[in-house]
């Protein structure tokens, strides 16, 4: 056998390598050379271990995706675009957004559920998560097998809104006046399925009265329809809310935070309206693909945890009605699975369906 067959078999694997007593008989000068193959090839395997770990260590060296999985312009969408400047400088890489509406969010889901767990696909979405499963029945991933939840960002409270022709100034007044309509009144939101609807349904069991549900495409197109007298109430965001609280062209009965909204001060908690029970918001939330490396996940969640907390990008999410909220990830993903079995209950009870 000769020193190019050997190095042939050695290197490409389309004979069988040589045996312990086959090499013993090679003449020196041959062996020589087969000990040198074989060392320049364990250079080769070295080097490239070594190219491999550099480059993980080196993560990012490419632009990061953050997908919006819903249409600009919404709270979520606002957080996004608050903070991808600055992660940007953070990484060293740019933060591109990609908005990814449809479907309650299940559109953008499904698409980081399909990519890459190598860091550079990440989600902010917002509270439908838990509920879509429950909503969408044929959805092609799983949110806990396929999704990793890392941690809540920000949260933002709800308010419960009347039309000014409403008899009524606080929630009780409100939920009085309900009963007493026999399930005549009507109430916007901004889609089937969304959290504004799921959880008005949760205060109308908890009040023991009934609306009539009228879904609308977004939550600017349900505060003109409540503006407008076509709709009596509507449970949104104090982001939406305060500004035509403000204008006088809607009364707001209640929000849900632990303390009263900055945005609206003049506005009593369902605490202190003494529902005790009621306490949602609608939050932002940060995703990455299922089996991201831990390094690189501890490193996403450092990053955003830095970036929220700067006193300029606090400032702006005050301004949107948001409160910084980063959380471990045992507690999120605590959060997600009581919220996904609560919800999950509430839309078999009421039979509700987004399909």
């Amino acid at each position: 056998m000769s020193t190019k067959t050997i190095g042939y078999e050695f290197f490409h694997g389309i004979a069988k390598k040589p045996s312990l007593d086959r090499m013993a008989t090679l003449p020196g000068r041959t062996m020589n050379r087969l000990l040198l193959a074989l060392g320049a090839a364990a250079v080769v395997i070295v080097s490239v271990t070594s190219a491999v770990s550099t480059a993980q260590a080196a993560w990012p060296d490419k632009p990061i995706r953050l997908i919006v999985p819903f249409a600009p312009g919404g709270v979520t969408d606002a957080v996004a675009r608050i903070l991808a400047p600055r992660l940007s400088e953070g990484f060293g890489q740019q933060v591109l957004i990609e908005n990814r509406g449809g479907a309650g969010g299940t559109v953008g889901e499904a698409l980081l559920a399909k990519s890459a767990p190598d860091g550079y696909s990440m989600m902010l979405t917002a509270d439908g998560v838990p509920a879509n499963p429950h909503l969408f029945k044929n959805l092609s991933y799983d949110i806990f097998r396929d999704l990793m939840p890392v941690s809540l960002v920000a949260r933002v409270p709800l308010a419960v809104l009347v039309h000014p022709g409403v008899p009524a100034n606080t929630i009780a007044e409100f939920i009085t006046h309900a009963r007493g309509q026999g399930g005549k009144l009507n109430y916007a939101s901004p889609g089937t399925g969304t959290s504004n609807h799921l959880y008005m349904e949760v205060l109308k069991q908890l009040g023991n009265f009934d609306m009539q549900h009228v879904p609308y495409k977004g939550g600017g197109p349900a505060m003109t329809d409540l503006m407008a007298g076509q709709v009596q109430a509507i449970l949104i965001s104090v982001t939406l809310a305060a500004p035509q609280v403000k204008a006088g062209k809607v009364k707001a009965l209640a929000v849900t935070a632990e303390k009263r909204a900055p945005m609206l001060p003049q506005t009593s908690t369902f605490v202190e309206a003494g529902i005790n029970n009621f306490a949602p918001h609608t939050w932002s939330a940060l995703f990455l693909p299922a089996n991201t490396p831990e390094d690189i996940v501890g490193k996403v969640f450092e990053q955003y945890a830095k970036v929220v907390r700067q006193p300029e990008v606090e400032s702006r999410l005050r301004d949107l009605g948001a409160e910084v909220v980063m959380s471990s990830r045992a507690s999120f993903t605590a959060l997600l699975r009581a919220e996904y079995e609560r919800l999950g209950k509430l839309i078999q009870e009421r039979k509700i369906s987004a399909e």
